[in-house]
């Protein structure tokens, strides 16, 4: 009976530890987005209510990783981000690097580092403090998350199926997120909707 009481106990405690740390429940897809508001790069709050009744994509980047050089060295990630606008998709970048942590950057950084990667995201998130990061359960870079027209969560995970930092793999890989988007502008169900990501662990504060 002690025993049973001491675990009970243990595990309230875990509980309420996790809640005070700030710990999240990573989202479910075919369940509303996480809201959030955050600073954006262009001076002005960035809100997933800014953009309801659209399609949007949450792109977790770090410009020094690897694993993300592969996709916008190669001209990719660019090139997902420009169909997506041409189709009145919302594609925005999440930075959640912290201040020192591999990847931080300030506004003017972030859009230094596009300018020459030409990558065309809607918008970049500022996420110093990790908050819409831990939010969404982002855990690497990159990491994407589809968002559909009514604010429903449709597609987490990573860009492609071969986790490998080789831009020969880009080809021969199954692209998840490009699939996801194609499937949600058409009016169908994601084949697909949650999948493993792959990249570097996103640099939160520690």
């Amino acid at each position: 009976m002690m025993r049973r009481h001491f675990a009970q106990s243990l595990i309230a405690g875990l509980v309420l530890a996790g809640s005070a740390l700030g710990v999240h429940a990573a989202p479910e897809v075919n369940q509303p987005a996480p809201a959030f508001s955050a600073a954006g790069a262009d001076g002005k709050p960035i809100s997933l209510a800014d953009h309801k009744g659209k399609v949007v994509v949450l792109e977790w980047t770090n410009h020094d990783c690897p694993f993300v050089k592969k996709h916008y060295d190669s001209g990719n990630i660019p090139r997902l981000q420009k169909d997506a606008a041409a189709k009145g998709v919302v594609w925005l970048q999440v930075i959640s690097s912290a201040p020192g942590e591999q990847g931080h950057v300030d506004a003017a950084g972030a859009h230094k580092v596009n300018e020459y990667r030409e990558a065309k995201p809607a918008g970049i998130v500022l996420d110093a403090d990790g908050k819409v990061g831990k939010l969404y359960d982002a855990r690497t870079t990159p990491h994407i998350f589809v968002i559909d027209q009514k604010g429903t969560l449709v597609y987490k995970g990573g860009i492609d199926s071969i986790a490998s930092a080789n831009k020969e793999d880009i080809a021969k890989a199954e692209p998840y997120a490009a699939n996801a988007i194609k499937a949600v502008l058409a009016g169908q169900k994601v084949a697909q909707q949650s999948t493993r990501p792959y990249g570097c662990g996103v640099k939160y504060a520690s």
